[in-house]
């Protein structure tokens, strides 16, 4: 006795959920990858403790500014600010001028970045660091502009074009179409970066 098959709208739900969880395995994250892939949203997201592990590798830094001052850069700390779609990089600054000063100065620097994607080397690269803020203790309020303006070196030097997250082929390629990242959008615990068919 042959017994038809029927196909009821859960049977059909569920097929139709496990087509898709299948087709996305190809843009899932794999590996010593780190991205998130959404496949309700079409977005992958990155953890603000994955960000600041990205960061962090850039750090320590030795800089000189102006052939006069040796700047020092270390311990990152990563923040996320969402009204202004950009991470801020807090780093402590040690500052010396041997031929100025009877001993460096410390204190920190906040620097903020955009976020923007590269094509050519699929990577979400850091854009437009600026300074933010520089805190450094005992120097007089007549030189924040020279500060501000070694602030401004030092996120240009370490921070301008710095990939924090760079796909592998496979995570923009599903059912043989290519997807390439969209909007980039800063939250208050990640980043999250749309994907869209090219």
């Amino acid at each position: 006795m042959n017994m038809k098959t029927t196909h009821t709208p859960a049977k059909r739900l569920r097929h139709a959920l496990a087509a898709a969880l299948l087709a996305c395995g190809t843009l899932a994250a794999t590996g010593a990858s780190w991205a998130a892939y959404n496949i309700w949203t079409n977005e992958y997201t990155f953890a603000r403790a994955d960000l600041q592990n990205a960061i962090a590798t850039q750090f320590p830094r030795k800089l000189r500014y102006m052939e006069m001052f040796d700047v020092n850069l270390t311990n990152p700390r990563l923040s996320l600010n969402e009204k202004t779609n950009r991470l801020i990089t807090t780093v402590d600054a040690e500052i010396d001028n041997k031929l100025l000063m009877n001993k460096p100065v410390t204190g920190t620097l906040s620097m903020s970045s955009a976020l923007k994607y590269d094509p050519a080397a699929r990577a979400v690269k850091l854009d437009a660091p600026a300074v933010e803020k520089v805190d450094i203790a005992g120097v007089p309020a007549q030189y924040a502009p020279q500060l501000n303006a070694i602030g401004n070196a030092a996120a240009e030097q370490v921070l301008k074009d710095y990939p924090v997250y760079t796909f592998k082929p496979e995570q923009l390629e599903m059912n043989g179409k290519r997807f390439e990242p969209g909007t980039i959008t800063v939250l208050s615990d990640g980043v999250k970066v749309e994907i869209k068919p090219q």
